[in-house]
């Protein structure tokens, strides 16, 4: 009829979950450029940066690196995330749920393996640790990650407290001149909640005036291995950690949904959208910012005669 304009639904991005995604990622973007800063901040203290050929030779772990890996994956998560949502970019959008689903996968068959070949992975664990026991004088940090692990697990090595003989300074053999022989750190001393001050030589000569008996080691230092603590551990907290899991793997699946949810919006609001070579043969000119989804040029169409010729042709 004449006077009436008809209107058009079309298709829309929705605000709500585009900024939602963009809020949510910025803040994994900022931690995971924090926690990078530190790990290139310790490995340059260390005089890593200057010699990179010193992060192979430490023997054991270099707990650097767990900064190190974990910024640099939450700060490219983060950046695609982030700028996907905001300019509405297909590409990173992709890539963003692609990766979080790599990572989700990843954490599932690792689940499921570490239940299915519990035993292959104590032995791996009992090898890994004995490794870093090695190195324990080698590297400060992670002296100090050993420490903090035989302290809060009351444990001492792997298995028990002669695993502290395939460290240099720690073994017992008859040529090592080192204070430290037949000694363990201090993190596998028990200690005594009437000290007020820390006792670094707690361990000294442990193992070699205590050799007769496990039980009388047990009043000076933790004969139980920490590997064994782990697990104990593990079990009295499986609520927990089960939990935590459990939410990580919905974080990653909202995410992942979240993501992909706006990759369709975007891709029906683009569809949409008049073809710039079509505009151009009934003498409109092609608008420049025609294929962004927030673009006014897709939506300034619908308000000219000619956007019913457009939709008939």
């Amino acid at each position: 009829m004449p006077g009436k304009h008809q209107h058009f639904q079309e298709p829309e991005v929705g605000c709500c979950g585009k900024y939602f995604l963009f809020g949510f990622n910025i803040v994994f973007w900022v931690l995971g450029a924090l926690f990078l800063a530190i790990g290139l901040w310790a490995w340059s203290e260390k005089g890593v940066l200057s010699n990179i050929s010193a992060l192979t030779d430490l023997g054991g772990l270099d707990p650097v690196w767990l900064f190190v890996v974990v910024g640099g994956v939450m700060s490219v998560l983060g950046f695609a995330g982030c700028i996907g949502a905001l300019r509405e970019n297909t590409f990173l959008l992709k890539f963003f749920s692609v990766f979080l689903g790599l990572i989700f996968f990843l954490e599932l068959a690792t689940g499921i393996l570490a239940f299915v070949f519990k035993d292959w992975i104590r032995d791996q664990l009992n090898l890994f640790i004995n490794n870093n026991v090695k190195a324990y004088r080698d590297d400060i940090d992670l002296q100090n990650l050993i420490d903090f692990a035989q302290e809060y697990w009351s444990c001492c090595g792997a298995r028990g407290p002669n695993d502290w003989n395939l460290n240099i300074y720690f073994n017992c053999t008859d040529l090592n001149p080192s204070r430290e022989r037949c000694g363990v750190p201090f993190s596998c001393c028990v200690r005594d909640p009437a000290e007020d001050v820390l006792n670094t030589q707690c361990g000294y000569d442990v193992r070699l005036k205590l050799v007769r008996e496990e039980l009388e080691q047990q009043g000076f230092i933790h004969t139980k291995g920490c590997v064994g603590q782990f697990e104990k551990w593990l079990q009295d907290n499986l609520i927990v950690v089960a939990g935590v899991f459990v939410g990580i793997a919905l974080l990653q699946i909202f995410g992942i949904c979240l993501a992909q949810n706006l990759v369709s919006d975007i891709k029906a609001v683009k569809a949409n959208c008049p073809d710039p070579k079509l505009l151009m043969k009934i003498g409109h000119p092609a608008p420049a910012a025609l294929g962004t989804s927030s673009s006014p040029a897709c939506f300034l169409f619908s308000e000219r005669p000619t956007w019913p010729v457009l939709l008939t042709l």
